[in-house]
């Protein structure tokens, strides 16, 4: 016998065909269990006239056996059927009056279609905060508003919409007496407004935060790092501003003159007035070798240095 008989007869059957075998069984279950859903909701006739003859029980069975079709798009990785079969269960939820049920179900498939469709995962997304909203539950609301921000971020690369969201979160979470999710939602606005060179917003905003966390035993080493974010955009606006609002923040917050991010403002404010790049760069190389500075405060930097006459605008 040949020896590549036996390396064939030996090899062992992946089993990489048998679980797509698998999935593709679950998908066609889930088609299956969708038509006979539909003929369910069919059967049960107009909601009204239903209600008296079984149909409102009809409903109900409906609405489990959509659900449970999505579970099996879900198992077979189909997003968008998922998506398409929890928004089918969540208008049976709303048609049954069962408010948390039909914001559920719109979460369900808010996060379904976050791997296949961005744009019906908001609509989703949204359709279930309008039903959190109306039931004054905003904390859930804003959390959610997060997960369409993130969206906006990642996925469709709308940062203008991102901010609407976050900012609309913020709210809600303030009105709850959630300050320190509020303030994380405030800080991703304040980061996108300086990027987008809002910077009147930006330094409100991290003014506000560094206001808010000064007094707070457990977060005040962050308010620092707020004031030094507020400073910088107060520089790349003007250098007059920057000072009386390094000078403000001092007052303010007295732990920040020993700070090494004041000490460095400091240093920047001399070789800007000076309009020396060299020391410019050279203050920010002796920062960043103990803390590294991110792409962010990297970027706004850079913008501060180049205003400095002559210079060729990098940091090295």
């Amino acid at each position: 016998m040949k020896p590549s008989m036996f390396v064939a007869y030996g090899t062992p059957t992946p089993a990489m065909p048998r679980k797509e075998m698998d999935n593709s069984g679950k998908e066609k279950e889930a088609i299956q269990l969708m038509a006979d859903a539909d003929k369910k909701v069919k059967s049960s006739g107009s909601f009204l006239g239903g209600m008296f003859g079984g149909g409102h029980h009809k409903v109900e069975e409906a609405c489990e056996m959509y659900c449970r079709a999505a579970n099996m798009f879900k198992m077979a990785k189909n997003w968008s059927g998922a998506g398409n079969a929890f928004c089918k269960a969540a208008r049976l939820h709303m048609q049954l009056q069962n408010k948390h049920d039909c914001a559920t179900s719109f979460i369900d498939a808010g996060n379904a279609y976050k791997k296949s469709d961005p744009n019906e995962a908001i609509k989703c997304l949204n359709a279930a905060i309008d039903i959190y909203t109306d039931m004054g539950r905003f904390t859930i609301a804003a959390k959610h508003h997060i997960s369409i921000a993130e969206i906006y971020e990642s996925e469709l690369v709308d940062i203008e919409k991102a901010i609407a969201h976050y900012e609309q979160a913020a709210d809600y979470y303030k009105g709850e007496e959630s300050n320190s999710s509020a303030n994380k939602c405030l800080l991703k606005v304040g980061a996108y407004c300086a990027q987008l060179e809002q910077y009147q917003k930006a330094i409100e905003i991290y003014e506000q935060v560094g206001a808010n966390t000064m007094d707070n035993p457990l977060l005040k080493y962050s308010a620092k790092e707020y004031f030094f974010k507020a400073a910088l955009c107060h520089f790349i606006v003007d250098e007059l501003n920057a000072k009386i609002a390094v000078e403000k923040y001092e007052e303010m917050f007295p732990a920040f003159s020993d700070s090494r991010e004041c000490k460095l403002l400091k240093k920047l404010l001399e070789a800007h007035e000076e309009q020396n790049s060299e020391a410019f760069t050279e203050a920010v190389k002796e920062f960043d070798s103990i803390s590294r500075l991110d792409q962010w405060h990297t970027t706004l930097l850079l913008r501060i240095k180049k205003t400095i006459q002559g210079d060729e605008g990098d940091l090295k």
